[in-house]
């Protein structure tokens, strides 16, 4: 489902003289369908930035990531865009969304741009904001005015709203309680259950034994001058 081939990165320092800094060469890597692969790494070893590339995020310097039949390194936008409304979801570390949204339809919203009807989606919202203990006193305000805590179960409801077939997952249980974490690891392992390919990046090492079929180092994907 994803297939990373050669994957290479540089960052240019534009107010250093346009100074080229290689971050990533001859990565390669795949994740099966109802497969969970873990990225592992020193901290600036390229973990997050293997997934913002994954996500389109970030543009590669050579090589390609397919996420089914698209090369997301040499996709259009367009495509990327509809890439990550049907196919690819992805939970980051932040909540980003429009202020003044409800957090019911913040957590639709994936579903609701696919065309599913809104009394549907908010349901299935509704399902993941209880599973996750968001309190219901809370659904129509914005997710904004949350704690760090509630968004960030805010913005895993809202990754698990669709069925993505391939999910990106950046650190889902850091910082929650044991009750929201085992929420969290019921749903990892639910979509991997009905095929869902999943990379993610797990510092939590318990978490990351349970759910992950194996893991990748990513400082191997490190350019040796760069090492």
């Amino acid at each position: 489902m994803i297939r990373i081939s050669n994957l290479s990165k540089d960052f240019i320092l534009h107010n250093q003289g346009g100074t080229i800094i290689p971050v990533m060469a001859g990565a390669d890597l795949t994740v099966a369908h109802g497969e969970c692969v873990g990225l592992t790494g020193q901290s600036g070893s390229g973990k997050s930035t293997l997934i913002r590339m994954i996500y389109g995020n970030y543009l590669a310097a050579g090589g390609s990531i397919l996420v089914g039949a698209l090369d997301v390194a040499t996709a259009a936008p367009r495509d990327i865009i509809a890439l990550r409304r049907d196919t690819l979801g992805y939970v980051s570390q932040f909540l980003r969304v429009v202020p003044r949204v409800p957090t019911l339809d913040v957590v639709a919203d994936p579903l609701l741009s696919l065309g599913v009807p809104a009394e549907q989606a908010r349901h299935r919202a509704a399902e993941l904001l209880t599973r996750l203990n968001i309190p219901q006193r809370l659904w129509s305000l914005s997710p904004t005015t949350f704690s760090g805590g509630e968004q960030q179960r805010v913005n895993i409801a809202r990754g698990f709203a669709h069925p993505y077939p391939a999910l990106l997952l950046d650190e889902p249980t850091a910082s929650l309680d044991a009750t929201n974490r085992e929420v969290v690891l019921s749903l990892i392992e639910e979509a991997k259950a009905r095929g869902a390919a999943i990379l993610g990046i797990f510092h939590d090492e318990a978490a990351r034994d349970r759910v992950c079929d194996r893991v990748v180092d990513v400082t191997g994907f490190t350019p040796k001058a760069a090492a």
